[in-house]
């Protein structure tokens, strides 16, 4: 028997792609992080940053607690918060799926939303959030989680890591991961060397707004990742390739997650297939390709269904 639903954070399932897999190209493995309590891999490191604050007192019993966060670091904030009964502001905006910002509230978050442009993530509306989340801070005297800046949530991603290192009997060739604070790929990355030195650690960002490798910052609908500017945990060698990954390709190809291998996602689990696709053919068939399914798609519910309706049975 489990202690509480924070028991059940981790220790996600593993699965193999056959219909999405290139014909000639490596093997793709999908790390099912919908399994977590939230459907969400923010689930280990919302945990992971709550834990390391009550360990060295930054956080005592009753604190409050505040975050900005494009909706699944919140509603796993959120879940945390319930469980170990701290009050929670959350700043978001309605730039991000409205299945997110109701699963907040209901997990009892307060919220502040900030407006965007047309729906669109930008560098402005990531800075936006950020003033809004320290101006609440200055206010409640909480404790600001800043997942853009915190190390503390670097160590739930290592434990992803071996927990794949596990599953593929550390047979792995390639880790694909999008970027959003770049914690899951540098908590992961530093795991993986560290058993497999000639790994292959592959970035992804949106397409529209590539700051990572070289480009100008833009606007994109891929919830998750892309501020939009260089995020501060990202560090030049965590990745030995960038892929640029668009709105319109994350979503056909969670949609075709969906169809050919019934597995719902949201559009950041898009990218990463899309980048593992092309990872998995220059790799050739003897490789092994590891990526995440970061969210359930459930959690974007109302958009997928409103992209059906747009593209019809023209989904690819």
């Amino acid at each position: 028997m489990h202690r509480d639903i924070l028991d059940r954070i981790g220790r996600t399932g593993l699965v193999p792609l056959r219909r999405l897999a290139p014909a000639n190209g490596a093997r793709i493995l999908l790390k099912l992080e919908g399994e977590n309590p939230t459907g969400s891999m923010k689930d280990r490191m919302a945990l992971a940053m709550v834990e390391a604050a009550e360990a060295d007192g930054r956080l005592r019993p009753g604190g409050a607690i505040v975050e900005y966060t494009g909706g699944s670091t919140g509603v796993s904030l959120a879940l945390v918060c319930a469980v170990r009964g701290y009050p929670l502001h959350i700043v978001s905006s309605d730039a991000f799926a409205r299945e997110k910002l109701d699963h907040m509230r209901l997990l009892g978050a307060q919220l502040s939303l900030v407006p965007s442009d047309a729906g669109r993530m930008t560098e402005k509306l990531t800075r936006d959030m950020i003033e809004t989340a320290r101006g609440i801070v200055t206010q409640t005297n909480g404790f600001w989680t800043d997942q853009l800046n915190n190390t503390d949530q670097l160590s739930a991603y290592r434990i992803l890591a071996a927990e794949l290192l596990e599953q593929t009997g550390g047979r792995l060739d390639a880790f694909v991961q999008c970027v959003g604070t770049a914690a899951s790929l540098r908590g992961a990355a530093a795991e993986l060397r560290r058993h497999l030195p000639d790994i292959r650690i592959v970035a992804v960002e949106p397409a529209e707004s590539p700051v990572l490798s070289g480009g100008a910052t833009g606007a994109h609908r891929i919830d998750g990742i892309g501020a939009g500017f260089v995020v501060p945990l990202w560090q030049p060698g965590i990745a030995d390739a960038i892929e640029r990954v668009s709105t319109q390709e994350a979503e056909a190809m969670a949609l075709r997650l969906a169809r050919e291998e019934g597995i719902f996602a949201g559009a950041s689990t898009g990218a990463n297939l899309v980048a593992a696709l092309r990872v998995a053919e220059r790799l050739g068939p003897d490789a092994i390709v590891a990526t995440l399914m970061c969210d359930s798609g459930l959690k974007s519910l109302g958009k997928f269904g409103r992209l059906l309706e747009e593209r019809g049975a023209d989904i690819g």
